[in-house]
């Protein structure tokens, strides 16, 4: 039998259980949410030399172009095995921005058929992205536009806002 005593802690705890579950879906569905890549495959290979970007930040006929274009992936050989390139395509492609029913806001202003490789050259992205100084993107601990995780700290889990 519980005691007087606790109840307002037992009320208090259910109340910050239920906050925090809506506060988790308010975040997923957040503008600034991309799902994570969970193909443990893609994963594997993507995320060997950078973030597994989100493939939803990028329209499928881009992941194709740039599964077809792996010899010079940013200037750098990123090859593997037909088998693997096929299997990471289709992942890329079946989670694509332009595959969901509402394109994610990174794809706002592309015509249909673009085919851009680099995320940090999407209309959208450039727009959320002017207010960032130039001599941000040279400092040592960032590097470049690419490295999504000097600034935004849970890019890893899909989560690109403001920190």
């Amino acid at each position: 039998m519980k005691t007087p005593a606790l109840r307002p802690l037992a009320v208090g705890a259910a109340a910050i259980a239920v906050t925090l579950m809506l506060l988790g879906r308010a975040q997923a569905g957040d503008d600034d949410f991309y799902p994570p890549v969970t193909d443990p495959l893609t994963v594997q290979e993507c995320a060997s030399c950078h973030i597994a970007f989100p493939a939803s930040m990028l329209p499928a006929a881009s992941w194709r172009r740039m599964m077809g274009e792996l010899e010079n992936h940013f200037g750098d050989d990123a090859s593997v095995d037909a088998d693997t390139t096929a299997a990471i395509t289709r992942y890329l492609v079946d989670h694509a921005g332009d595959a969901r029913a509402q394109p994610g806001k990174l794809l706002r202003g592309l015509r249909p058929g673009d085919a851009p490789l680099r995320i940090t050259e999407l209309p959208k992205w450039v727009h959320e992205h002017d207010e960032v100084p130039r001599s941000e993107w040279t400092r040592k601990d960032v590097g470049s536009k690419a490295n999504c995780t000097a600034c935004h700290i849970d890019a890893a889990k899909g989560y690109f806002e403001d920190d």
